[in-house]
């Protein structure tokens, strides 16, 4: 049989080099010019604006690496600039040189942590840094770890699975059967909660709100009252979920006193750490997590608060043999590893996926690269900028109104802004932020973000997330004096 040669096999090597020489100027002109005063943080376009505008196509026939620069370049142009000091909008920031690095090697090396055969350092280096992490939450036995899950949201979804597969193990193979499962969650609680009540077939209906105090914290005594009420209706008590830093406030809940209440019924006590979980790195504010190592399980998300790159989320537990107990299935076309100890190498087998992007590299290398220390001092900044900000609005109470608490709980601030100092209508307080925060995204100086909460019934009002290393004081003393300029003369 004649031979088949590969065309690609001699230019792969200068084809990267010819890219990377490329496009080395435009990635570092993107993050030097993001500090740059006359640098905007992002267009404000909309979809169907945008689409007149840049012409996407999939051509029969690719451009080649010629075409190359100037598509990148006109997504940068077209993209929101996270590395802007501006970027106050959502809870992350941009990522780091080393995050860039990191996603470089995962991307040179395009394999996949699913078994330990096609990934064999990499699964070390995933079991290495989730040990240590769950270490700082608390979880000290011998098998404490976690894995990787593509997002918060998903890790979340997990612990709901392995909480029904571990207390009721028969609904591994036969489902809810005659089970009317109950989740308790504060009112502030992730929407993934009711999305996992969704995917898992409890539905929605089966989620008992809690009621929250005026910061947003959860209200134990209600948590208590919502599970008898639920055992009286005829539901089995299942899954509890607590927050490390709620979405709009902030807020951590009173973790010692609920898992009291979990160990009482015999419910799953789970945290969801995505925003605020990293607290844990501070000496200083790790007390905001009293009582989390008594949960059974902790979603805490590194791409948030420690800048590492979209998506790194962690399921972290006690005991990370729970995973394969919850999840493992038979298949030996895939998990067949020869040689192992008491715990498990294979990590999709801990999962209830297959495909896995070996994320824990990213924090992995962001760890080393700044230690402990290094995450502790971006935390304890983001705390004092964040508490900054507070105190000018709150020192201005003629025109400015906290939502949050002050001292913040976590890194955002909210509240209201109105030039002559009224705060009781509710649609104009709605208009006033949504117009002031156009406003600013149209300058391109800032983009931050509005929202309403549970409990709060006088209109929306403006959220700024601090999670950035490099804001500094002058930076939010920008934002206070564009935000009162913007607002006189609306």
């Amino acid at each position: 049989m004649p031979k088949i040669a590969s065309k690609l096999e001699l230019n792969r090597v200068q084809e990267l080099d010819y890219l990377l020489t490329q496009l080395k100027p435009l990635i570092l002109n993107h993050i030097s010019n993001a500090s740059n005063p006359e640098s905007r943080v992002g267009p404000r376009i909309s979809p169907l604006e945008l689409t007149k505008l840049v012409k996407l196509d999939t051509p029969s026939k690719g451009s080649g690496k010629e075409g190359v620069y100037d598509l990148f370049d006109t997504v940068l142009k077209n993209s929101v600039v996270t590395w802007h000091p501006g970027f106050l909008d959502k809870l992350y920031a941009s990522t780091n040189p080393i995050g860039v690095v990191s996603d470089l090697l995962l991307s040179l090396l395009n394999t996949n942590s699913h078994v330990y055969t096609v990934s064999p350092v990499l699964t070390l280096i995933e079991k290495k840094v989730s040990k240590s992490y769950a270490n700082l939450f608390g979880f000290t036995g011998q098998y404490a770890g976690g894995l990787t899950f593509s997002g918060g949201s998903w890790s979340n979804i997990t612990s709901l699975q392995i909480a029904r597969s571990i207390l009721f193990p028969q609904t591994k193979a036969e489902g809810n059967g005659n089970y009317k499962f109950a989740l308790f969650a504060s009112k502030h609680s992730h929407y993934s909660v009711e999305k996992a009540a969704i995917l898992l077939g409890l539905g929605a209906n089966n989620i008992f709100d809690v009621e929250v105090d005026a910061a947003g914290v959860l209200n134990v005594q209600d948590l208590e009252n919502k599970i008898i009420e639920s055992k009286e209706k005829g539901f089995t008590p299942l899954y509890i979920n607590s927050t490390a830093g709620t979405t709009v406030f902030g807020s951590f809940d009173p973790f010692d006193e609920i898992s009291a209440i979990a160990k009482k019924y015999g419910i799953w006590f789970h945290i969801d750490g995505s925003w605020g979980g990293n607290v844990v790195f501070s000496e200083k504010y790790k007390h905001k997590l009293k009582g989390a190592e008594k949960a059974d399980s902790i979603t805490a998300n590194p791409h948030k608060l420690l800048g590492v790159p979209t998506t790194c989320s962690f399921l972290l537990l006690p005991d990370e043999r729970v995973f394969q107990t919850a999840n493992s299935l038979d298949a030996p076309y895939l998990f067949h590893s020869a040689e192992s100890d008491d715990t498990f190498y294979d990590l999709a087998d801990g999962t209830m996926g297959c495909g896995r992007r070996p994320d824990a590299l990213k924090l992995y290398l962001g760890w080393n690269f700044y230690g402990k220390e290094g995450y502790e001092e971006r935390i304890n900044h983001a705390y004092e900028i964040t508490g900054y900000f507070a105190d000018k609005l709150q020192n201005n109470p003629s025109k400015f109104k906290l939502v949050s608490t002050n001292p913040p709980p976590c890194m955002q601030v909210c509240f209201y802004f109105n030039k002559d100092g009224k705060f009781d209508d509710k649609e104009q307080n709605s208009k006033i932020t949504r117009e002031i925060v156009a406003k600013l995204h149209e300058s391109g100086k800032f983009l931050i973000d509005f929202a309403p909460a549970h409990g709060v019934d006088t209109g929306e009002f403006f959220r700024v997330v601090f999670v950035s290393p490099i804001v500094n004081s002058d930076i939010v003393d920008d934002l206070y004096s564009t935000i009162i300029e913007v607002g006189e003369n609306l």
